[in-house]
């Protein structure tokens, strides 16, 4: 299965063969990582423990 890279756009493979997924490639995982570490991404709302049930 094939989808879009959420960080460039390229298409990206979302099978277990790739490590990186949904990310087409390490370089992109990495910025994405460097984002959240320097809060430029954020949740936007509080976690409730009904965020965990198993439905």
């Amino acid at each position: 299965m094939k989808k879009e890279c959420p960080q460039c756009k390229k298409e990206a493979d979302l099978s277990r063969t790739n490590i990186y997924r949904p990310f087409c490639s390490e370089k992109c995982k990495l910025i994405d990582f460097g984002a959240w570490a320097k809060e430029e991404k954020l949740i936007s709302r509080p976690i409730d423990t009904e965020d965990f049930s198993d439905d």
